[in-house]
């Protein structure tokens, strides 16, 4: 296993990429499932989470099941202003789509619709890897730990993956915001105390 981050990165997405299509739908079922059971999920208000790329596990059936019962969602976009940056913007059934500089879609930016971090309860988040301690490797860009550092209240964070991205140890840098959870199609473990 590589130990360099990058090498670490590159490594990891090609595992999840190697999962064929059929393993990908079973682990969106799966992990729409287990995520539905969760109180967690009952619980929230307001539910931020991603469109899957490049071998993310695909919350779509989950968005369907969530849109059911009438729960609040929001996607990351890309702030139009500072390329640094994300804002979470309301996502429903109608909303019109682009797709960001990286290829994915995400609601068109409306400033009317994006929500402060504070009225997100919980928050879906891809991750390239991660470990039981809530260790959380991203594509390295940053934008999720910019968007929850700082002083305030913050979601529920639980990182969304396959049972192939997990490590046994992974060093976090200082700017990494940990993680209260992981869902895999297999498992839900709480790594923080959620309460």
């Amino acid at each position: 296993m590589p130990q360099d981050r990058q090498a670490l990165r590159q490594h990891l997405r090609q595992q999840r990429r190697a999962l064929s299509p059929q393993q990908q739908r079973q682990a969106s079922q799966a992990l729409a499932q287990r995520l539905i059971d969760q109180p967690e999920m009952d619980q929230a208000g307001t539910i931020a989470l991603y469109l899957a790329n490049d071998g993310e596990p695909n919350l779509m059936p989950l968005i369907r099941l969530l849109w059911q019962q009438h729960k609040p969602l929001a996607l990351p976009v890309m702030h139009p202003n500072d390329p640094e940056r994300i804002q979470f913007q309301r996502f429903a059934p109608d909303s019109a789509m682009v797709n960001n500089r990286y290829g994915i879609a995400e609601p068109a930016w409306a400033e009317s619709d994006t929500l402060p971090r504070e009225q997100i309860d919980l928050m879906l988040m891809p991750l390239v890897g991660f470990d039981e301690q809530g260790n959380r490797l991203g594509m390295g860009a940053g934008y999720y730990d910019r968007y929850l550092a700082g002083k305030g209240s913050r979601p529920l964070l639980v990182g969304c993956a396959h049972e192939c991205q997990r490590l046994e140890g992974l060093e976090s840098a200082p700017w990494d915001i940990p993680l209260d959870a992981v869902v895999t199609p297999e498992r839900w473990l709480t790594v923080r105390n959620c309460s």
